[in-house]
């Protein structure tokens, strides 16, 4: 996963990736407990507790790495370029023809269509670069 962000007020990028990684990992992890029509439950939830196992600060369940690999984006030219392959990474997988028609993507918001996430902000050329906005490359795996 590819993420863009910039903190405000202060606060710390890695901070706020935390905060992300614990809400959205227990979020699916909920999702894939009490989806009836999820054919992989079983599966999935034993690969979590399996991730987690490994590991000493993990209670339960590891669906986020704790590797990730942020870089700072220290202009409007970096952060597009890094936009722009963000959107196409999945039109060059194979998993779409166009950058928009991928269902998880800002790419759609970009487009002038409403993607599904509520709130996505698209930078405009005039973007204000700030030292803390950040693109990290996830992975799979926070714990909780």
């Amino acid at each position: 996963m590819h993420l863009v962000l910039r903190s405000i007020n202060g606060q710390k990028p890695e901070l706020l990736l935390g905060d992300f990684k614990r809400f959205t990992s227990k979020t699916v992890v909920k999702a894939v407990m009490e989806n009836p029509r999820e054919s992989r439950k079983e599966w999935l939830l034993e690969m979590f507790k399996q991730a987690g196992a490994a590991l000493t600060n993990v209670k339960d369940y590891q669906f986020w790495q704790h590797s990730s690999k942020p870089i700072e984006l220290w202009s409007n030219k970096v952060v597009f370029e890094k936009i722009s392959y963000i959107h196409n990474h999945p039109v060059e997988e194979g998993l779409v023809y166009n950058p928009q028609d991928y269902v998880y993507s800002s790419a759609r918001d970009y487009a002038g269509e409403e993607g599904i996430l509520k709130g996505v902000v698209v930078a405009r050329k005039s973007f204000a670069i700030a030292k803390t906005t950040r693109v990290d490359s996830c992975g799979s795996g926070g714990s909780w």
